[in-house]
């Protein structure tokens, strides 16, 4: 198991006088990206995002690589039928196991926990799959999960079960966009304000400076041996689930959402969801 978190922060005054080298900062960020998420991800500034106004680039990466303590076997994967949300559906490889998983059922959705191999220190990775009943279900789940801050930590599964029909797909994710909107939704606003950076920035500039822009590109990959995943940015009581007795189906078919979590602190890693295990 391998994690890496790091930062960059770039000084580049010297755009005010020399505008021709935009596309060389870009560059440079993107090659920072690109090398601190093992070639994941390439381009997280997009052109343009750089000009003589810039100043300062702060960016962070984060880069994981799981492998799953039980391996799936992959000569047992085989295509069965993904549905869109359209009505529609795909032809996708899903992984599939006999063995006992830690599943959870709720009235509405199940959570299936899949464990990483342990490194070196006491840390213990596992990826969740919260998986909606109904084939179009997923934005009544994410709404739940968005409506309470503790909802992930009361829904995890903690016993394994026997399962009868289990497959989950393989699939790849690559996705980016500019954050800064989102970010002020949510209320995060002094930074995008002339002197929100007066607390980062020690310089008498610093009354003059201001967020422009927060790009963001994330990228996942999950199938037979594990999890490669990687995000980079720049920004310009517990309640148990019903136990039984029985075999369990989980036929992760339709859309549903995803968590890697840090087991011990509870903190997570990444979280999203997929619509079509093909469209990455």
């Amino acid at each position: 198991m391998e994690l890496d978190s790091l930062s960059l922060v770039l000084d580049y005054s010297p755009l005010k006088k020399k505008r021709a080298l935009a596309a060389e900062v870009t560059s440079e960020a993107n090659s920072w990206a690109e090398k601190e998420t093992n070639g994941l991800i390439k381009e997280v500034l997009p052109p343009g995002s750089v000009d003589s106004s810039t100043r300062l680039i702060f960016a962070n990466a984060l880069y994981f690589k799981g492998a799953w303590n039980e391996k799936f076997d992959a000569s047992a994967t085989k295509d069965y039928d993904f549905h869109l949300l359209n009505g529609s559906s795909v032809q996708v490889p899903f992984m599939t196991s006999k063995k006992k998983q830690l599943i959870s059922t709720f009235d509405d959705f199940k959570v299936l926990g899949l464990s990483y191999k342990q490194g070196g220190d006491k840390r213990s990775f596992s990826m969740y799959f919260f998986l909606p009943d109904a084939k179009d279900g997923l934005q009544a789940l994410i709404d739940k999960v968005g409506s309470d801050s503790a909802f992930l930590d009361r829904h995890l599964p903690s016993m394994p079960v026997p399962v009868g029909d289990f497959r989950i797909p393989r699939f790849k994710i690559s996705f980016g966009f500019e954050a800064s909107k989102v970010l002020k939704g949510l209320g995060l606003v002094l930074p995008f304000n002339e002197g929100g950076l007066t607390e980062m920035v020690d310089s008498p500039m610093g009354q003059d400076l201001y967020v422009s822009s927060i790009f963001h590109r994330s990228f996942i990959e999950v199938n037979e041996e594990g999890t490669e995943a990687a995000a980079a940015s720049v920004g310009v009581v517990k309640l148990r689930g019903m136990l039984s007795t029985d075999n369990i189906d989980f036929i992760a078919d339709h859309p549903f959402l995803f968590v890697i979590r840090e087991d011990m602190t509870g903190v997570v890693l990444f979280i999203g969801h997929v619509l079509n295990p093909l469209a990455g």
